[in-house]
């Protein structure tokens, strides 16, 4: 059954009594509570982080924290508040738009990208929540019926909040580039002008919020990724190393960071990959975006060949960044399954 729109389900009357069958999670590990205080996740002052003589301090927290926990949250990252405020607004209101206006940017057969509802997963459950998932660069591999055709205030104040973080990953990466010692530009030539996109999710309340997950367990494909989260509401939980589920408190106006599949691969397992999810709330809406920061597809995605030694050995295969992606959205999304694939025994 394809569902066009949790929103809409809803929003239908009568209210729902009862949660679809499509939605109900099933799995213990899926329902496992979250511990009741939220985690203060680590916090990097991005000023601090590229001012000379006051980073070195900071690139260590980077370190730790993409070690540690691989999720941090960054602050002074050089957004602009009113362009943020503006986009909050623009996405709210595309969000209450009706269903026949959003089908304009429906996703289409064949595609992934587009706007579309309760995306499908493990053994089928899907998730409670409506996205907008679109290509940003490189700029010719835009779907010219989605961003370039989004209504004209939305689509500008995005182009702004885009190149910001376009240049906040770009100094984020050189910053983990230089703490994990790797050869200058090792990392920077496979990014730059890489493959970019972006995702507009809205979650909508859950009249049994227990029963549902808003986004299933999952480590990001990307290298890295950035989330807004865009009216306040929060739901994001990361599983932290010792297994445990916490959920994430994160600080008025910084933007969540989020260690990736590839940049894991990348450190040859320094950094790891961050499990996270997404629960939903009985009386609030949520929305959230995420940017997802990739290599290009020319390049490889394979172990830094200045951190690769004897000790420790290479731990991942290397693959074009082409088939990884082919690979990537040829499997369900489910905990860290892509990256077990690049895996090596040794």
């Amino acid at each position: 059954m394809k569902l066009t729109s949790v929103q809409e389900l809803v929003k239908a009357a009568p209210p729902l009594s009862s949660i679809p069958l499509q939605f109900l999670q099933q799995t213990q590990t899926a329902l496992s509570v979250p511990t009741p205080s939220a985690a203060e996740i680590p916090t990097v002052d991005y000023t601090l982080l590229a001012s000379p003589g006051s980073g070195e301090t900071e690139l260590q927290k980077l370190h730790s924290a993409c070690k540690d926990w691989g999720i941090f949250q960054v602050v002074n990252h050089g957004m602009n508040p009113e362009v943020t405020e503006k986009l909050r607004g623009e996405i709210e209101e595309f969000y209450e738009l009706p269903l026949e206006w959003k089908m304009k940017y429906g996703v289409r057969a064949g595609d992934g990208e587009g706007y579309g509802g309760g995306k499908a997963r493990a053994n089928g459950i899907r998730d409670w929540g409506d996205r907008l998932y679109m290509t940003t660069n490189p700029i010719h591999l835009r779907r010219p019926h989605l961003l370039p055709e989004l209504p004209p205030s939305l689509r500008d104040n995005l182009e702004t909040y885009i190149q910001t973080l376009k240049t906040l990953a770009s100094g984020l990466l050189g910053s983990m580039e230089e703490a994990l010692e790797m050869e200058a530009n090792e990392m920077a030539a496979k990014m730059d002008d890489g493959l970019q996109s972006v995702a507009i999710i809205y979650y909508p309340p859950c009249p049994q919020p227990e029963l549902v997950l808003g986004f299933t367990p999952h480590s990001d494909a990307t290298c890295i990724t950035i989330l807004s989260q865009v009216n306040g509401v929060g739901g994001l939980q990361v599983k932290t190393r010792a297994g445990s589920w916490v959920p994430v408190n994160i600080l008025p106006n910084a933007l969540v960071v989020l260690v990736g599949d590839i940049l894991e691969v990348f450190s040859n397992g320094v950094y790891e990959s961050a499990e996270h999810r997404v629960s939903v709330n009985p009386d609030k809406e949520r929305i959230s975006m995420a940017f997802f920061v990739n290599p290009k597809l020319e390049a490889d995605i394979g172990p830094a060949a200045s951190l690769v030694t004897k000790n420790p050995p290479c731990r991942f295969k290397t693959i074009s960044t082409e088939q990884y992606f082919n690979n990537f959205f040829g499997r369900v999304l489910d905990r860290k399954t892509n990256l077990e694939a690049l895996k090596i025994d040794n």
